[in-house]
């Protein structure tokens, strides 16, 4: 690693204020946030009509705080549960797509809906945040090129492959093995995505899954929010062997900050809760019902992740991918629980200044930022 010398080191605070002026000149650019969904289920009416510009006490999100965190680009998961099949995922994915977009528009002097790098960095200059949608789930496809093709056409940058659960032609991360990877179908909508410039992102998806696509692969895939599985084993995080390949690929894993992704002892806590919610008959991976184990984890509180939890990752991933391929997945309002120091989207100085203290260098910590993934979404192809 490169040391860092000047005043981020010694003076209190000094990290911390190098991070700011950092991202002053280079913002995060962060690959998964759940505010349309957490909106839709916290808002009454209509979400679209949520005054973001100010605090808004549901969220982790709001454009005071992500103005704080340095924010200059963030991609908007157009998330709905992998439990939607058909039309109604196809259906509630159009809607989530609007929310975003409407949302957009009602805050036009602080937002504005981005497609390509270009895009990204016309609106950083004018003092705005870009916003990418990002489509959480194959499901949301309803098994049809032409959707595919269709949500490309209203904005969507990247597909997750899968959510918790398998898609027929894409197996998950945290269901059973069901085709062993991808299909014949799975890998033709792989080389479709590609084709029309949408990215594919891994998170989410079994080992088997990541392995697959990237043998498809002619250009960058990502992983808008995992973290590495050699430092916490969580079925949701990537194996050494996939972050490897990630060079030869030129794609970025973006670092998330989920305590169970993170922390060994979050991991434990979460196994536990699985065994808690199958003495109970609750399906863990819905989760929707993850509210009914609310009085076992009252009694059973879970161990709180640190920025250096979530620093090691970011370190590991660049130990073995390399420096051009790691980037911030946050993750913000897709989870309850977050690391100390991590409670909300005007956090990310916290993780940049633990990152100068371990000696990055300023022009590491801007790739980390934002420099990876402006770099994939320019490989990314045809707009």
């Amino acid at each position: 690693m490169a040391a860092h010398s000047g005043p981020a080191r010694g003076r209190p605070g000094a990290s911390l204020d190098a991070a700011r002026a950092l991202l002053a000149r280079a913002p995060v650019f962060d690959g998964h946030n759940d505010l349309p969904w957490a909106l839709r289920e916290g808002a009454e009416g209509d979400p679209a009509e949520v005054d973001i510009t100010a605090s808004v006490p549901f969220t982790q999100t709001d454009l005071p705080r992500l103005r704080a965190g340095g924010v200059g680009a963030q991609f908007w998961s157009v998330y709905v549960p992998s439990e939607l099949a058909g039309e109604s995922a196809v259906v509630t994915t159009l809607e989530q797509i609007d929310l975003v977009r409407r949302l957009a528009a009602r805050h036009a002097a602080h937002l504005e809906i981005a497609r390509t790098a270009a895009d990204v960095e016309r609106i950083i200059a004018s003092g705005r945040i870009a916003s990418l949608l990002g489509a959480e789930g194959g499901h949301s496809i309803g098994g049809s090129l032409g959707v595919l093709r269709a949500l490309r056409a209203l904005g969507v940058g990247y597909l997750t492959l899968t959510h918790n659960r398998n898609v027929p032609w894409a197996d998950s991360a945290t269901d059973e093995p069901g085709c062993g990877g991808l299909t014949a179908f799975g890998r033709e909508v792989v080389r479709e995505m590609q084709r029309i410039g949408m990215l594919v992102d891994l998170s989410h998806t079994a080992p088997a899954t990541m392995r697959d696509a990237l043998a498809v692969a002619s250009a960058p895939v990502i992983f808008s929010h995992s973290s590495a599985r050699a430092i916490t084993d969580h079925p949701r995080n990537v194996p050494d062997d996939v972050l490897a390949r990630l060079r030869e690929n030129g794609g970025v894993a973006m670092v998330t900050f989920v305590p169970m992704f993170i922390s060994a002892a979050c991991l434990e806590w979460e196994l536990h809760a699985k065994a808690e919610a199958g003495r109970r008959g609750i399906d863990y991976g819905d989760l929707s019902r993850r509210g009914e184990l609310a009085d076992w984890a009252a009694s059973h509180p879970m161990p709180r992740a640190t920025v250096a939890d979530v620093a090691d990752h970011v370190e590991h991933v660049r130990q073995v991918a390399g420096v051009d391929h790691v980037g911030i997945g946050g993750d913000f309002d897709g989870t309850g629980e977050l690391p100390a120091g991590l409670d909300d989207v005007s956090c990310y100085p916290a993780l940049i200044a633990e990152l100068i203290e371990r000696g990055w260098s300023e022009a590491d910590c801007a790739k980390l930022a934002s420099g990876n993934i402006l770099r994939v979404l320019h490989d990314a192809g045809p707009a």
